[in-house]
């Protein structure tokens, strides 16, 4: 494989993970974000979704982040009968965040990105060596 490719699938790698940590972020900063008024709803877990994509003027698939959806899975509730979002029973909803998950996730992103970023670095020295196998 043409190492020009290698670079340009690596880059595109590094590219979608960077969107999935960005929301991961966002997602752990509003882990204990309450509404401010009943019926309102908490914020709501995001999600990156993924896609190949032909890369046209390489001739190469690389991977692209799709979009970001949300998560639909339950709000959590606690009782909090003074809370003003609290609805008539006492509880509130709160956003259906888990950190531990988040944190797993971020892991894993950041796992994938260095991956990517490891092959970029081993592509260069080896157009690097290249080169200087030429000049030789």
């Amino acid at each position: 494989m043409d190492l020009s490719k290698v670079l340009r699938i690596s880059a595109a790698g590094m590219e979608a993970q960077n969107v999935r940590m960005r929301t991961i972020a966002e997602n752990l900063a509003n882990a204990d974000s309450l509404p401010t008024e009943p019926g309102q709803d908490p914020y709501r877990r995001k999600l990156v979704t993924f896609k190949n994509v032909l890369d046209r003027q390489f001739g190469a698939p690389t991977l692209r982040a799709d979009r970001v959806v949300p998560d639909n899975s339950e709000f959590r509730k606690r009782h909090d009968p003074q809370h003003p979002a609290a609805d008539g029973d006492g509880y509130v909803s709160g956003p259906n965040v888990n950190a531990l998950v988040e944190v797993m996730d971020l892991r894993q992103a950041q796992r994938s990105y260095e991956a990517n970023l490891g092959v970029i670095e081993i592509a260069k020295s080896m157009i690097s060596r290249t080169i200087d196998i030429l000049r030789g």
